[in-house]
């Protein structure tokens, strides 16, 4: 089977007032695979995440220069709704951060945003949800109770399911496991192999043991450039840039 382009950046430029803080990013990401970016803090990863559902357009004085497209169209083109945007390319931010509210509408949330009234469908689309999210066994009998209550890995699941809900093509995790213990952890990257059989998926990660166990391509950033990218066991066991070698051999960052 061929393999699509989902979302590319062609020559992306960044900046945050007159700081650039990404150069040149030229980037593919294929359909139902996993990508991680990898770097030392600072490098530009998680802007560079965030310009791939304009979250960056919430920060005054940001602009970017060059080109970013999901399934071929600009989604920098001032007709494109963000809103929808956001809705196609969803976040899992690295603190969990669930709303106040109960686990149910939690995951509903989305929906009704997106003017979903049908109780039966959104019911549904919950259920279904928890249950990609690897969470519906442990919730299902506490779903009218507050999403606060659930331990730092359930929330995390739970935000997953959230983002899930409104059945996006892209998902962008920003360091999903940072703030997690390690069988928690385990438990996210399990699920990350099943869900890039549904979506393609984003990840910035610090840990370059994850990056090795989930992704499939890796990409390394440094000080806002790309200095590398490569089908992942081919980038830890043959860099071909020393500055590549360097970092995940240890000798920085």
């Amino acid at each position: 089977m061929a393999q699509q382009i989902k979302m590319l950046s062609e020559e992306l430029d960044f900046y945050y007032g007159s700081f650039k803080a990404l150069e040149s990013v030229s980037l593919t990401f294929i359909e139902h695979q996993v990508t991680s970016l990898i770097g030392p803090s600072g490098c530009g990863k998680s802007t560079y995440l965030r310009c791939l559902n304009r979250m960056n357009d919430l920060i005054p004085g940001t602009r970017v220069v060059g080109s970013l497209t999901l399934d071929g169209k600009d989604i920098y083109d001032p007709k494109v709704d963000v809103v929808d945007l956001r809705r196609r390319v969803g976040m899992v931010f690295q603190k969990p951060n669930p709303f106040p509210k109960t686990i149910f509408e939690n995951v509903a949330y989305g929906l009704r945003v997106n003017g979903v009234r049908d109780a039966n469908f959104i019911a549904e689309r919950v259920e279904q949800s928890l249950k990609s999210a690897a969470l519906w066994e442990e919730v299902k009998d506490r779903l009218h109770e507050s999403a606060l209550g659930l331990s730092g890995g359930q929330q995390q699941r739970l935000c997953i399911a959230r983002a899930m809900a409104v059945e996006p093509e892209v998902l962008l995790m920003d360091e999903p496991c940072s703030a997690l213990d390690p069988i928690a952890t385990q438990k996210i990257e399990e699920l990350i192999f099943e869900l890039k059989k549904t979506f393609t998926i984003i990840i910035v990660t610090h840990s370059m043991q994850q990056a090795a166990r989930v992704s499939d391509i890796t990409a390394f950033f440094y000080m806002g450039k790309l200095i590398e990218v490569d089908k992942t066991e081919k980038l830890f066991t043959r860099p071909r840039n020393k500055q590549t070698e360097d970092y995940i051999t240890g000798r920085f960052g």
